[in-house]
């Protein structure tokens, strides 16, 4: 192999038409170096392998003690039991789903390990993606409406965990949302967005689990009023339902009296256990209690930057990651070809479903 494709970390073989040689007028200044051709290739080729099968990261030592502990994890085990998803969904007409090893680990994991439980939460992930398009459709995160839902700051993923047990927490600014229903149905897919990305790249939130910060300064009757009890029932049942992931923890600041009606709302289609782990903080200070300063914005008398700071970050994190949301489009369920009755928004949501999309079989 030529030194300068060794020196790029690329093993692979070039294609046969673009093998042998490049034109000058495209080779590094100076030449004797690898050219421009070939540096996409092999970026191409080191991309790929990110997502290819038979490949997941391996965890540091005390992340791999927790999910042997806490999620049932054997490492002498996993590579049959991916082995077993990937040909279990092989077998689904209906199911166009991803299937490289990191991704299929990422559902064990969230449900520790138990294969029909797996099984059932990714036949709900892409069935959700079907039936909720406003929050799986169109997420370019260069769009022109994408753009500017980051650019809100209405999403921010903190960048380092919580003191309790290592978890990583989003904050929700529900006052920076546009106040009608498609700013509402924005500011979800850029939550759900964001939650992939994690998915994707934290392998400490799969594990450990996520906490969201809800902070409701600045909200006002108009950022309520989107929010129906059809709406939320669709938000919650795809959170709780389809995601491979465990939210430990929901803190509210800045709650005013008049919200309660809303947070209600949330909380009637929330599972008990979750329930259980909400926390009201009456001060942004005892947000202290639970995360360093570390993780924290300096908003909230943390040192990890202005909220304008991170969110600036995850916008760049989420750009990062434009090829994934594009071909995510693409892995869906088909209903028409799902074994026995097809799932309608009334099977998934309930009886007020049928006021939208009602299934004639």
């Amino acid at each position: 192999m030529p030194a300068h494709r060794e020196a790029l970390g690329c093993d692979k073989p070039l294609p046969d038409d673009r093998d042998s040689g490049c034109s000058s007028s495209i080779m590094p200044a100076g030449g004797g170096g690898a050219c421009i051709t070939e540096v996409a290739i092999c970026a191409v080729t080191r991309q790929q392998e990110l997502y290819s099968p038979m490949a997941y990261r391996a965890l540091p030592p005390e992340l791999e003690e927790r999910a042997k502990k806490e999620l049932n994890e054997d490492p002498k085990r996993r590579d049959q039991d991916i082995q077993h998803i990937r040909d279990w969904l092989s077998k689904q007409p209906h199911i166009r789903a991803r299937t490289d090893d990191q991704w299929l680990l990422t559902f064990l994991r969230g449900c520790k390990f138990s294969l029909e439980k797996t099984k059932q939460k990714l036949d709900m992930y892409y069935t959700m993606r079907t039936a909720l398009p406003e929050f799986f459709t169109n997420r370019d995160p260069f769009s022109e409406e994408m753009q500017a839902t980051m650019k809100s700051g209405v999403i921010t993923m903190l960048p380092g965990p919580d003191f309790l047990e290592g978890r990583l927490a989003t904050v929700v600014r529900a006052g920076r949302m546009t106040p009608n229903r498609t700013g509402a149905e924005r500011s979800f897919k850029l939550n759900f967005m964001s939650t992939e990305v994690m998915m994707l790249d934290e392998d400490a939130g799969v594990i450990a689990g996520q906490v969201a910060i809800i902070d409701l300064k600045d909200v006002t009757l108009g950022h309520a009023t989107p929010l129906t009890p059809w709406f939320v029932k669709r938000v919650m049942t795809c959170s709780q339902e389809g995601y491979p992931l465990r939210l430990k923890g929901i803190h509210y600041v800045h709650a005013p009296p008049s919200y309660e009606t809303v947070m209600n709302l949330f909380q009637a289609v929330m599972k008990d256990k979750l329930k259980k782990r909400i926390h009201l903080h009456t001060t942004v200070d005892t947000l202290l209690d639970f995360f360093p300063k570390s993780s924290l914005p300096e908003e909230y008398g943390g040192d990890a930057g202005t909220f304008d700071e991170i969110a600036a970050a995850c916008q760049k994190r989420l750009e990062s990651h434009a090829a994934y949301f594009r071909e995510d489009e693409k892995f869906v369920v088909d209903e028409s070809k799902r074994p026995g009755k097809p799932k309608s928004q009334t099977d998934l949501f309930g009886l007020e479903g049928s006021f939208r999309q009602l299934t004639v079989d």
